[in-house]
This record gives structure tokens, C-alpha cells and sequence, in this order.
């Protein structure tokens, strides 16, 4: 029997190169932001400019012989956004550009990335019963946010199916007075529930579906307990023998 957990979520990177140096300086240098949450970034030039901007899908900006400008966007929506600082100088190298390495990201979804992990469930009757979750974890950096968000599958149950099993199978010799309390125990573990039948030639009727009974009401001889289920059966025998009142 085998049981596969599954987990998904969504992951964005854009943005992750780097050009030459080119007396251009974007601060931070990484940005990390959750999908829909506002960014700003600067972008600073070391030496005379005569223009200075960014190339953005959204948020583009540009100024004039100022040494920084600001990439600002308040919601931050586009997964293909890749916003590059540029500037043109009044001395060779005259143009340049550095790209932002920026990561996008959103939780519970699978959307515009699916990953997966896929965990084998070989179990024993040990593990009926059993519950399994998938946690999946935004590796984003140190400039991403702390603890690193994480989101959990609901949680999954495993039901194992298996034939009976008495705790002690060995055959049980009882001797009891008559007046005696002493019971015959076939209790057995088994999924689904086992039932029992009663196999003996002392006894008078069918006994169904009884996994105890009295020893004191029963005669000498031997009783055959056995309990199945869908996937099999199993037998337990019982001894009973009488002591004589006031032995």
C-alpha cells in the first residue's frame, strides 16, 4: 500500500543577473517582496551622469545630472517585471546599466511555479491511524523575511487494513471450580473489526460474534475461537478443566 503526499507553492525569480560594473550602484542589490506588497529601490551613480534612470514595466523614472533615482512601485503585481538601472555619461564607458536581482513571491498558490515533493508510505499495522502533513518552505535569503514563510498541507490519515492477530495465539488451559469466575478471552486486533464465531462439541447453541465468554457455564473439552475479518482468519483453542468442589 502506498500513500503520496503532495505540496505546492509559488516561486518567482526574476531578475537574478548582473551586469558588468558600470559606476552604477542599486541599493539594496536583492530585494525580496511577497506579491502585492509595495518596493523602492535607489540606484546611485559614482561619477558625473547625464541621465539617470530605470527601465521598468511599471515605476520607470528618470532624472538629469542627479547622481540617484528611485525605483518605486507601491504594489508590486508583475511576475515579468525585470527593472534595470541605465545611465548615460559624459565620458566613456557613455552608457551602462545594472539589472535588479528581485524575487516576487506568493504562498498557497501554484501559480506561475508548481513544485512538488513526493514522500513512499510503505506501512505496517503500526501505523493505522497514523497522520502525515507536507510543509513547504520560501527559501528566500537573508533579505527575505524571517522565519521564511512556510505553508502546510491538511492533514492526511492512514487507515492500514490487516487479519486478525490474538495478543497471545499459544492454546490456554484453564482449570476452574464450578463457581469459578474465570473467563475465555479471544479478544483479537484486526482492521476492519474482526467477528468471532465459537466452534465446540460441548456446546449447545452457536455462539456469534462473542469474543469472551464465561468459563463456569461452560463444560470440560475444548473450545475453538476464531476471528476473521476480510483479510483472513485465525484460530485460538481453549482447555477447560473442572476441579472437583472442595480440591
Amino acid at each position: 500500500m502506498k500513500n503520496i503526499l503532495l505540496c505546492f507553492l509559488g516561486l518567482f525569480i526574476i531578475g537574478i543577473v548582473l551586469g558588468d560594473s558600470c559606476f552604477l550602484e542599486i541599493s539594496p542589490s536583492r530585494v525580496v517582496v511577497k506579491f502585492g506588497d509595495p518596493v523602492s529601490v535607489s540606484c546611485v551613480a559614482s561619477r558625473p551622469v547625464r541621465v539617470l534612470g530605470w527601465e521598468s514595466i511599471i515605476g520607470a523614472s528618470h532624472t538629469q545630472h542627479d547622481l540617484s533615482v528611485q525605483w518605486q512601485v507601491d504594489s508590486l503585481t508583475d511576475w515579468i517585471e525585470e527593472p534595470i538601472c541605465y545611465g548615460v555619461f559624459f565620458t566613456a564607458p557613455r552608457q551602462c546599466e545594472e539589472k535588479l536581482n528581485l524575487v516576487l513571491y506568493k504562498l498557497s498558490t501554484a501559480i506561475p511555479v508548481q513544485v512538488s515533493s513526493t514522500l513512499l508510505i510503505v506501512p505496517n499495522r503500526a501505523d493505522d491511524g497514523a497522520q502525515y502533513r507536507c510543509e513547504a518552505e520560501l527559501e528566500l535569503g537573508a533579505e527575505g523575511p524571517q522565519p521564511s514563510p512556510t505553508v502546510q498541507s491538511e492533514d492526511l490519515s492512514i487507515a492500514v487494513q490487516y487479519p486478525p492477530e490474538f495478543p497471545s495465539p499459544e492454546e490456554e488451559i484453564l482449570e476452574i471450580s464450578e463457581d469459578g469466575d474465570m473467563r475465555l478471552n479471544c479478544i483479537a486486533v484486526g482492521n476492519p473489526p474482526p467477528v468471532y464465531t465459537w466452534s465446540s462439541s460441548n456446546l449447545q447453541e452457536k455462539v456469534d460474534n462473542q469474543p469472551v465468554l464465561k468459563a463456569a457455564l461452560l463444560g470440560p473439552g475444548v473450545y475453538t475461537c476464531t476471528a476473521s475479518n476480510i483479510l483472513g482468519k485465525r484460530s485460538k483453542q481453549f482447555v477447560i478443566k473442572h476441579k472437583s468442589k472442595g480440591v
